[in-house]
């Protein structure tokens, strides 16, 4: 008599999905344009409600498996944390100016606690704006979240800035592994825990050449774009190669020159832009003399226009516009090139590990954003 055994097999892994960037770069350019003269309207206070839209927009033209993610923030949110952050760095950046003016022998000695204590501060905020962040972020109904203390990242990240100094930047790739592995595995999606298993070795071996290279490139400029241009795409790679949310892991392709043209793009715009508006000033500092009946090249010509307030004014103008048409720019190559070109890069496997997820975890407080924002660590 025969006898047969059925074993069940696993169903076989479903193959890789590709992650789909379909935003569109007139509308995009319309955001920024839009939003750069609001933050003029509102010195500047627009720029969280900038952020939001630039958020939004980016995140809901990403698409995975065919579902666009969300973005759920919102700019009150910001300004609200933004606020709470100053009543915080206010006073201790008032009893830094007291102490050093009651103490001027050893002010310099008073600025490195300084130093030390706003890293420190820069880092708990980083991980808490990240947090804010990922707490702001779902996809397929399903919430990203995060726990953990930012306290314990800063403490860690402070620990490898002292070895990074020790080694002359040699243990950049195991700083960033290590500080990226507490990150991710204090991040989760619904139920799946993240995690990060790059290694920090292969990060190594594509860049060690760099330590080498930089001092060239310092006397020899324009090898510059090209040099950070391989590093970021390098690292790029790297970093999302390593990201892991339970069985599902992120491949990228990204090239390591696929980034060179977006450099060199945003350095001729800032050659240009500067070209014409130095041709500006020139132009308003000549009509100002002629028509104020200045003479150029009387030995009170420079005190004469600097009296003149008409003038002052189109010059204070046209160094706003400058800023202003320099940060269109950087948004645009920087921030939504840069993400729809590494995302054509990434692919995704192991999708079928969130067939069955469940929802979990709080929305967190914009108070770490407040303070990126605050200490000018803030990224996106």
């Amino acid at each position: 008599m025969n006898q047969m055994n059925f074993i069940p097999q696993p169903p076989p892994p479903l193959p890789a999905v590709p992650v789909t960037f379909d935003g569109e770069r007139g509308e995009f350019f319309r955001l920024i344009g839009r939003g750069a003269l609001l933050e003029l309207v509102t010195l500047g206070f627009y720029r969280f409600w900038l952020a939001t839209d630039i958020r939004r927009h980016l995140w809901v033209n990403t698409a995975v498996d065919g579902d666009a993610a969300e973005y759920t923030g919102r700019g009150k949110e910001l300004l609200i944390g933004f606020l709470f952050a100053m009543a915080i760095l206010v006073p201790i950046y008032l009893a830094y100016f007291i102490v050093s003016v009651e103490a001027e022998r050893f002010k310099g000695f008073a600025s490195v606690p300084l130093v030390i204590g706003f890293y420190a501060f820069g880092q708990f905020a980083i991980y808490r704006a990240r947090r804010y962040r990922l707490t702001r972020t779902v996809w397929r109904g399903v919430r990203f979240w995060m726990d953990g203390s930012g306290w314990a990242y800063a403490g860690r990240a402070m620990l490898w800035a002292l070895l990074l100094v020790l080694t002359l930047g040699l243990a950049f790739p195991w700083r960033e592994a290590a500080l990226e592995r507490y990150k991710m595995q204090h991040s989760h999606y619904g139920n799946l825990q993240g995690d990060f298993e790059a290694s920090p070795w292969e990060l190594f071996k594509q860049i060690w050449w760099l330590w080498l290279a930089i001092p060239v490139c310092l006397v020899l400029f324009p090898l510059l774009p090209f040099i950070y241009g391989y590093f970021k795409a390098v690292e790029w790679r790297w970093w999302l190669s390593g990201l892991r949310f339970g069985g599902v892991r992120l491949q990228s392709r990204l090239r390591p020159g696929a980034l060179y043209g977006l450099y060199w793009k945003v350095i001729g715009w800032f050659v240009l832009l500067w070209a014409v508006t130095f041709a500006y000033f020139g132009g308003v500092v000549v009509v100002a003399a002629k028509f104020g009946g200045v003479s150029m090249a009387g030995p009170k010509a420079a005190q004469a226009l600097a009296n003149n307030i008409p003038l002052l004014i189109m010059l204070v103008l046209g160094y706003i516009a400058v800023i202003l048409a320099i940060n269109v720019v950087m948004r645009m190559y920087l921030l939504r090139d840069v993400w729809a070109r590494v995302l054509a890069s990434v692919e995704l496997h192991g999708i079928e590990a969130v067939a069955n997820i469940s929802a979990k975890g709080d929305l967190a407080s914009a108070l770490g954003e407040g303070f990126a924002d605050g200490l000018d660590v803030a990224g996106f």
